[in-house]
């Protein structure tokens, strides 16, 4: 790390911590040359995830459009957003931590039923149903019996 002053390669950390809500880390640092302090900040580098969807295209893993389609099977049901953006964070986070970068579409909706199944049956079935392209009430029905055997 060169030092803003005196553009010297070394610089000892005074002290640490978590910024940005854990999304980076706050060095306070020390020029070993001018004994001027600076401050620098490390960003977590996340690797991009590849969505292969079901007509085989794929595209970037996108926060926005999959609280889109959780907002409007959690209409009305009481799930707030901050829910939402909590499960979005986990299945993220899930993902980053894969041996491989590229997941189905397939892999994303099964893991935001596992999520919706524990908060509101009401959003679970409005989510399988298009998520599952549920064509008549049997496929309603059937979800409906995924919670009889609960």
């Amino acid at each position: 790390m060169l030092c803003p002053y005196c553009q010297h390669p070394d610089s000892r950390v005074l002290e640490s911590r978590s910024a940005e809500a854990g999304s980076s880390i706050r060095r306070r640092r020390e020029c070993l040359n001018c004994q001027r302090r600076f401050t620098t900040y490390e960003r977590i580098e996340f690797v991009p995830i590849t969505i292969l969807k079901r007509d085989g295209a794929s595209e970037s893993f996108d926060r926005s459009k999959l609280l889109r389609g959780m907002v409007r099977a959690c209409e009305k049901t009481g799930v707030s957003q901050t829910q939402l953006e909590a499960i979005i964070d986990e299945i993220e986070a899930q993902l980053q931590v894969r041996d491989r970068h590229q997941v189905t579409s397939v892999e994303i909706g099964e893991m935001v039923l596992q999520y919706l199944q524990d908060i509101n049956e009401v959003a679970y079935v409005r989510f399988a149903s298009v998520y599952r392209q549920f064509r008549g009430v049997k496929d309603f029905a059937e979800a409906l019996n995924h919670f009889d055997n609960k």
